[in-house]
């Protein structure tokens, strides 16, 4: 916004500048040619007087030479013609060779042999190279005997016009340059409220309910906003804090309680049959007080988890030494493998609650969910806009992605778009134990650290029926700092 609004300003100003400029540019112009030929309209006009006097007498000599010193000292060719076109008086050979190079000499000689005078020419422009011809007749009305012409050579005129714009140009660039060495430091200023409204939506978004606007600077409009802002952040504050309150004492409060049922239920037990309705009957009560209890557990964690919203720099081979051999046991007593491609050195954002917790729900998801023979786990560096492929970390951005793939029997498209809603299950697991929290408080988590779950096909399945499933985590890259011995240290 800030750039958007010095894009608005600085090209007005340049407009006004060049409203302004550009007349009182051309009026200099016009000006000085306005000059140059009253200038040399009063010398023809000096010569003609001359010149008519000289004719009528015969005694030309003179004249030539005041004529040819002219010429000398200004460079300008000055000639005496008669009515058929010759030059009388005059250096004759720097007058006919000027005269070539002007078109319009003949139509402004012939007025003058008509005794008018001819208008000053409107070809002020730098880049126009044509001289000023000026035409004076010698005599008046029919008693006219010839005319005075000058061709007058208008570079040092142009010049000059040059000068004069280069000069406004710089006056003009003055107050630009001071336009927008004051617009940048003031439009930060004046913006400064809005940043600081922004940088709190942003805060917020990562999931610190906390942070309020500040309402008391910048514009009325402004300070009115912030006060709405935080009105709306505290009623959002509040039901979040009653929602979680309310989630942690619904789930306290139902323990004990469950806890006794399931103590009554089991007390049951010495007599019931080995064999019968009653039994069947007491183990499905058992296992559904069993699926609450750890219901009510999953619970209490998400609130626990959901009011506590910070992020810390983790490594990840630090995470993994003390989790990849616990993965190997779970698999291998399932009869499953677990292969681990992880790339060493790779430091990224840890999400609330540990990276480790998140990953192993996702192991169990993998061990408890699905047939599959191999669990892979692996990760990779993708710089921030990149594609598929592999990258290096840098200060610049990027995300590590941390995917867990298996070759079980998978869910499908429409599925994946369901199951990282809290309490969804598919109509395949209904028998086996679990929530429908674990990927739903993962994604709420990874989340909030500024990351993604995403669901995707998992690894081939061995029969080629199809894929299995994976669970794909990408967090933010954590760069390293150099320390001063040169040797990279965490940052």
């Amino acid at each position: 916004m800030h750039r958007r609004l010095l894009v608005v300003l600085v090209p007005l100003a340049v407009l006004l500048v060049a409203a302004l400029g550009v007349p009182l540019s051309v009026t200099v112009a016009e000006r000085e040619m306005q000059e140059t030929y009253v200038d040399r309209l009063d010398d023809v006009g000096r010569f003609a007087s001359l010149a008519e006097t000289a004719l009528s007498t015969g005694r030309t000599e003179a004249l030539h030479q005041e004529l040819a010193h002219y010429h000398e000292l200004y460079g300008i060719p000055v000639a005496v013609i008669d009515t058929s076109g010759t030059v009388l008086l005059g250096p004759a050979g720097a007058y006919q060779e000027a005269a070539r190079a002007e078109p319009a000499l003949p139509r402004i000689v012939t007025a003058a042999l008509a005794g008018a005078r001819p208008e000053p020419s409107g070809e002020w422009a730098p880049w126009d190279d044509s001289a000023l011809v000026v035409a004076e007749p010698v005599g008046r009305d029919s008693e006219v005997v010839g005319a005075v012409v000058t061709i007058s050579d208008l570079s040092k005129t142009r010049h000059r016009i040059l000068v004069r714009w280069a000069q406004l140009a710089g006056l003009g660039l003055l107050p630009l340059i001071a336009l927008v060495a004051v617009a940048w430091p003031v439009s930060a200023w004046v913006l400064r409220p809005v940043r600081e409204l922004d940088a709190a939506s942003s805060r917020i978004s990562r999931g610190d309910l906390t942070i309020r606007a500040d309402a008391e600077a910048g514009p009325v409009e402004l300070r009115r906003l912030a006060e709405s802002f935080n009105t709306m952040m505290d009623a959002v504050e509040n039901a979040a804090q009653r929602q979680r309150a309310f989630v942690s004492d619904a789930s306290h409060q139902l323990r004990n309680p469950l806890t006794s049922l399931r103590l009554a239920v089991e007390s049951l037990e010495p007599h019931l049959g080995a064999a019968g309705d009653g039994r069947q009957v007491y183990d499905v009560a058992v296992d559904e007080v069993k699926a609450m209890q750890r219901m009510l557990n999953s619970l209490q964690a998400s609130a626990r988890m959901e009011s506590i919203r910070t992020s810390s720099p983790v490594d990840l081979d630090a995470v993994l030494a003390t989790r990849v051999d616990r993965w190997r046991a779970l698999t291998a007593t399932a009869g499953q493998t677990l292969a681990v491609d992880v790339p060493p050195g790779l430091r990224l954002l840890e999400p609330t609650g540990g990276l480790g917790s998140i990953l192993d729900e996702l192991i169990s998801n993998a061990l408890r969910l699905s047939d599959a023979q191999v669990v892979q786990v692996t990760a990779r560096i993708v710089p921030r806009g990149a594609g598929a492929g592999h990258g290096d970390a840098s200060a610049d951005g990027g995300v590590v992605t941390i995917a867990v793939r298996d070759d079980g029997q998978g869910i499908d498209a429409s599925e994946r778009a369901q199951a990282l809603r809290r309490f969804w299950r598919s109509p395949r697991h209904q028998n086996v134990s679990g929530t429908g929290l674990g990927l739903a408080i993962c994604a709420d988590l990874v989340g909030a650290a500024g990351g993604e779950l995403r669901l995707e096909e998992g690894l081939p399945r061995p029969d080629g029926s199809g894929h299995g499933f994976a669970a794909v985590v990408a967090l933010p890259v954590v760069p390293r700092v150099a320390s001063s011995s040169g040797v990279p240290a965490p940052a």
